[in-house]
C-alpha cells in the first residue's frame, strides 16, 4: 500500500522542503520527479491528476517565493506529466498483453499438466511444478499418472529446448502417453509409441531439426499386486527410492534411448525392477532440480537432502522440496522444476 501511496508522499515531501527551507536549495524543482514516479504503476488520469497538483503547488510555492523560477519548473512539470500520461499508457498494455500470454500458458499447462489424482488405489501420489519465469508459467517438463489394468503408470520427462515448440513436444508426449499406458501390456511397447508421437510432432514441426526437440523421460510401472516397480529410463535423472533404513537412486543398467532418438541410437529398451514395500517412497524429478545451482555454481545435493528427511507424506516431502530448492538457490531457479512423489500404502 505505501508502495503504490509512493508518489503522494514525494509530493508531500518534496512541496514541505519547498515551503520550510531557503529558497536558495530549490527542492520545488523536484516536483516533476512525483508524475515520473506515478506512471510506474499509476493508470493515465491519476498520473495526469498528480501531475496537476504538482504543477498547482508550484505556482502557490511562486507566491510565498517569487524568486524560485516558477514558470521554467511549470514548464517541466507538464512535460515530464505528459511523457509519464504516455509511459502509463505503454506499461497498461504491455500488462494487458501480458496478462493474455498468461492465459493463454494456463490453458496450455491444464493441456500438458493436467490435475493430477492424489491416490489410485493405494499409491498416494503428490506432484510439484515451478516454472523458472514467474511469466512463464509452463515450460517443456511434464508428467502424467494413469490408473491402467496393468497398474498404476508413472511418467516424467523434459524436453529440450523453450517456448510453444518445447510446449507442445511436451503435449504430444503426454497425450500418447494416455493412450499406450492403458492399451499396451508391456512398457516398453508404451515407450516406442512415445518416441513414435515425440518423432512425428518433430517432422510436423517447422525446420529446427529432430535433434533439437528430444526428451528425457522416466517410465514407472507399479502392478496392482505391490511388491515391485518396473523402470525405463530414457536418459532422464535416476529416481531416489526411499525407505526407513536407506536411500537408493536407481540407476538404470543398460541405456535406453532418449525419445525422438530411438532411429539414431536404436530402440533398445531396459526394464529395471526392484522391491516396493508399503511405506516406501518413490521420488521422480526432472533435471531443473538435480541441477540447481547456489551462488558458488554447486549443485543441489538432492540425495543427501534426501537422506535427511523424515520419511514423510509425499505432499510434505515435496513442500520441503520447494522450499529447501529456492533458499539453496536464492529464489533464482535457473530451469523449470518438476517432481513426483509417489508412496505405497498398505490396504
Amino acid at each position: 500500500m505505501l508502495v503504490r501511496l509512493s508518489p503522494v508522499i514525494l509530493t508531500v515531501l518534496i512541496a514541505t522542503l519547498a515551503y520550510s527551507t531557503p529558497p536558495e536549495m530549490a527542492f520545488s524543482r523536484l516536483l516533476p520527479a512525483a508524475p515520473a514516479l506515478a506512471a510506474s504503476m499509476w493508470p493515465v488520469m491519476p498520473t495526469v491528476l498528480l501531475g496537476t497538483v504538482c504543477l498547482a503547488l508550484m505556482i502557490g510555492l511562486s507566491f510565498v517565493f517569487p524568486d524560485l523560477g516558477t514558470w521554467w519548473t511549470a514548464a517541466g512539470i507538464i512535460a515530464v506529466t505528459v511523457a509519464a500520461a504516455y509511459g502509463s499508457h505503454v506499461r497498461l498494455q504491455r500488462e494487458r498483453t501480458l496478462l493474455q500470454v498468461r492465459l493463454v500458458a494456463d490453458a496450455a499447462q491444464q493441456v500438458v499438466l493436467g490435475p493430477m489424482p492424489r491416490r489410485f488405489r493405494n499409491v498416494e501420489i503428490e506432484s510439484l511444478y515451478v516454472a523458472a519465469a514467474a511469466e512463464a508459467r509452463i515450460g517443456g517438463d511434464f508428467y502424467e499418472a494413469v490408473d491402467t489394468p496393468h497398474g498404476v503408470r508413472l511418467l516424467i520427462g523434459d524436453v529440450r529446448g523453450k517456448g510453444l515448440p518445447a510446449v507442445g513436444a511436451a503435449a504430444a508426449i503426454v497425450n500418447a502417453f494416455r493412450e499406450a499406458a492403458y492399451s499396451e501390456t508391456d512398457m516398453i511397447e508404451v515407450a516406442r509409441r512415445l518416441d513414435a508421437s515425440c518423432s512425428r510432432y518433430n517432422g510436423a514441426s517447422p525446420p529446427g531439426g529432430t535433434m533439437e526437440r528430444f526428451a528425457t523421460a522416466l517410465l514407472v510401472q507399479i502392478p496392482h499386486g505391490g511388491g515391485r516397480i518396473d523402470v525405463i529410463n530414457c536418459g532422464h535423472p535416476p529416481p531416489l527410492l526411499v525407505n526407513r533404513a536407506t536411500l537408493r537412486v536407481l540407476e538404470s543398467k543398460a541405456p535406453s534411448p532418449l525419445l525422438s532418438l530411438a532411429d539414431l541410437l536404436g530402440d533398445h529398451y531396459s526394464v529395471d525392477s526392484c522391491a516396493f514395500a508399503p511405506g516406501d517412497l518413490l521420488l521422480l524429478y526432472t533435471d531443473g532440480i538435480a541441477e540447481a545451482r547456489d551462488r558458488r555454481g554447486e549443485f543441489f545435493p538432492l540425495a543427501a537432502w534426501a537422506r535427511r528427511q523424515p520419511l514423510a507424506q509425499p505432499r510434505d516431502l515435496l513442500r520441503a522440496l520447494h522450499r529447501d530448492l529456492l533458499r539453496y538457490t536464492q529464489g533464482r531457479l535457473d530451469d523449470d522444476v518438476a517432481a513426483l512423489a509417489v508412496r505405497l500404502r498398505d490396504r
